[in-house]
């Protein structure tokens, strides 16, 4: 009797309970639907849908398509494996069968992780498309792949699907019981959204207008070498030939000399430094220090002619205290650092430049790049750069080691967001390691003239904690900073 009220109770409040979970994933996937039809947005659907994905634990990032499915990984490491072959998974036992309601909620996470490739690799707008554009849809494109159990660009390279999937069961192009049974599922898009991938990729690279831009002398010569305009010659690089690679790069130099005439101005205005009286002034007129001279020769007034004689002219000290000195500067060069990159880049020459300065320039994404042997000139350095990727920050911490001799003479700059894929510290525990061995640590958000950053609170925290607090972004006070150390 007992066994007959307890089933009578549990069991409408089980699908109760299930109800309301596919309600929640019909929402997210209706608004997916809206979404890909309409640009327009539809404000129940989207505060619907934020609920939903708010209420599941789950980041709000997911609901906006202007956010690459990188950038959401980045911040939240623990979402990759559950986008890797997350198309390939038959859906969870619906729980009439008698099976647990948490895998209902199991679909509606699904949903929103589903909802968010989808979006971003099939809601592609309309009119002109940037380098940058492209490359973001070109990784979320990858993600896509691997969420059907492929290889990212397996699909639209014409290569099929692989037979195993992650989780080593059945392929992705079937999800069946056993050989020769295919049921209705995900997987079955698999033969036919290569094809469209591959379409969807041509227009895009169709819309980027830059290239034939760039084909044309005279076109390219009316181009105003600007951030943005940077940011994209540098991702499409490799893309470009002939005329219009040749374009391309002296636009790049017409930018980077004129920023470098800007930071060299501020270079030399930043007056910093002990002064060296054992150094003999320069006897030339703008040292002249006119108001000892006149003190020190008051005692050669004469009255009677009303004129003062001097028998000495004092001038100033103007040489400042330099010790042979060791820059690292260490740059995040994934896809949301590229006004850090440049600007840095650039002003890693300039301080090369400087007598008695040794800089050594690493750049990052998921591998380290020594750029040291072209820290003198930006341009080269630029072109040697590979814009976008993930951050793997003891991959640079590796190559940068080596380079201290002296911790004392020494200081590293290091410029990036900090939103690591590995978050178990093992960055910060060097960079602590570094700091405490007399280095003088400098990490920076950003490099940019607006000053404009963001940065990992974990990081700022820890970063605040040790005495070195992340500096502002604005390029004018890392100057400043730089030259109190070095001078």
């Amino acid at each position: 009797m007992t066994e007959q009220i307890t089933g009578s109770t549990a069991g409408p409040a089980h699908s109760h309970e299930a109800a309301a979970e596919e309600s929640r994933r019909q929402v997210l996937y209706w608004r997916l639907l809206a979404r890909l039809f309409d640009h327009e947005e539809q404000p129940a659907l989207e505060s619907a849908s934020l609920a939903v994905v708010e209420d599941i634990g789950l980041p709000s990032a997911l609901l906006d398509p202007q956010t690459s499915v990188d950038a959401v990984v980045q911040r939240h490491p623990e979402l990759a494996a559950e986008f890797d072959g997350l198309m390939a998974r038959g859906p969870a036992p619906d729980p009439a069968t008698g099976d647990d309601a948490r895998d209902r909620a199991a679909e509606v996470r699904r949903a929103a992780l589903v909802s968010k490739v989808l979006l971003n690799v099939f809601a592609t707008g309309s009119g002109p498309v940037s380098a940058g554009q492209l490359a973001r849809w070109q990784a979320d494109a990858g993600w896509l792949e691997r969420a059907l159990g492929c290889r990212p660009g397996e699909l639209r390279g014409g290569r099929g699907a692989r037979t195993t999937g992650p989780a080593g069961g059945q392929g992705a192009a079937a999800t069946g019981t056993g050989p020769g049974v295919a049921t209705p599922g995900p997987g079955g898009l698999v033969p036919a959204i290569g094809p469209e991938l591959g379409a969807i990729e041509a227009d895009l690279v169709k819309r980027m207008q830059l290239r034939e831009v760039l084909a044309d002398p005279e076109l390219a010569a009316q181009l105003t070498p600007s951030m943005s305009l940077i940011e994209q010659l540098l991702r499409d690089k490799s893309n470009l030939s002939g005329l219009a690679l040749a374009n391309a790069k002296s636009l790049i130099r017409r930018f980077v000399d004129e920023v470098a005439e800007v930071l060299r101005t501020q270079v030399e205005q930043t007056t910093v430094g002990a002064v060296d009286r054992s150094v003999p002034p320069k006897r030339v007129f703008r040292n002249l220090d006119l108001d000892r001279t006149i003190w020190k020769s008051l005692t050669n007034w004469s009255p009677e002619e009303e004129r003062l004689y001097v028998d000495r002219l004092y001038y100033r000290h103007t040489a400042r205290k330099t010790t042979p000195q060791r820059l690292i500067v260490v740059v995040d060069q994934s896809g949301s650092m590229v006004d850090s990159m440049v600007n840095c880049t650039i002003l890693a020459s300039i301080f090369a430049g400087l007598p008695k300065v040794d800089v050594h320039l690493i750049a990052y994404d998921t591998r380290a790049l020594d750029l040291t042997p072209w820290v003198s000139d930006p341009f080269e350095v630029l072109l040697r750069t590979r814009l976008g990727g993930g951050n793997d920050g003891p991959v640079a911490m590796a190559m940068a080691l080596p380079k201290i001799t002296e911790p004392r003479n020494t200081v590293m700059v290091w410029i990036s967001d900090f939103y690591e894929f590995d978050r178990s510290q093992p960055l910060f525990e060097g960079i602590e390691a570094v700091h405490r061995s007399g280095v003088k640590f400098i990490p920076v958000g950003s490099v940019t003239s607006s000053g404009r950053q963001e940065v990992n609170p974990w990081f700022r925290e820890r970063f605040k904690a040790l005495g070195t607090p992340v500096l502002s972004g604005h390029i004018r006070k890392l100057v400043h900073e730089l030259k109190t150390f070095l001078a």
